[in-house]
């Protein structure tokens, strides 16, 4: 026999898949890993007692527009990374400009206050908890997208792993956004943007042991 032959012989008995099949599977990592953030940080953290008039300011959902745009943006990326074939290309655009925004913020935000409060505006209340508690809660969820890339076969390991990283610690800052008193950009653009790189460190760093095949 062929091998041509014996290849389609073998080809012609695997089921057809979904081309949705891949994204759903992703999805589910991320909903399972999220929900079970939320349930450490209800138990860990819990809501802060004021959510329903921050739910009106638009410091809020600045936040939640930051951290869910990054975690869209890092969707992408991994549903790229997770195929064999799959290259970022200009979706890296897509990933950075969150940050950049958030940080132009910031800056227009110290360029419009006086010197003296700039520590205040940039360290808060909680700078000592924030970037550490959101990868925390990241943990879950990387812990959740890692066991999805075990249906996938990415040859970037390192690269795919970080970006689960980064997308858990977007999906994680989110969550965390819940119980986080801070409403300055210049925070955000710190200590989020921190906890979320450091969620990408930790993703690289598995990904280069667990996703190799």
């Amino acid at each position: 026999m062929r091998t041509e032959d014996l290849i389609d012989q073998l080809s012609a008995r695997v089921p057809r898949l979904s081309r949705h099949a891949g994204p759903r599977r992703l999805l589910a990592g991320l909903g399972g890993g999220t929900l079970a953030a939320l349930a450490i940080l209800l138990v860990a953290y819990g809501l802060r007692p004021d959510l329903a008039e921050a739910g009106q300011t638009v410091a809020f959902w600045m936040k939640w527009a930051f951290t869910v745009s990054l975690a869209a943006a890092g969707f992408a990326i991994v549903r790229r990374l997770a195929r064999p074939e799959g290259r970022i290309g200009a979706a890296w655009i897509a990933l950075a400009a969150p940050p950049v925004f958030i940080a132009a913020l910031g800056v227009l935000e110290l360029a419009g206050s006086t010197p003296e409060t700039w520590t205040a505006l940039w360290l808060g209340r909680t700078a000592a908890r924030c970037s550490s508690a959101i990868v925390f809660l990241s943990v879950p969820i990387l812990a959740c997208l890692l066991w999805s890339f075990q249906r996938f076969a990415p040859t970037r390991p390192v690269s795919a792993g970080a970006a689960a990283g980064v997308l858990a610690g977007a999906a994680g800052a989110a969550v965390y956004a819940l119980t986080c008193p801070e409403q300055t950009a210049v925070f955000m653009a710190t200590w989020y943007s921190g906890g979320i790189a450091l969620s990408g460190v930790l993703g690289g760093l598995l990904g280069g042991r667990v996703l190799r095949w």
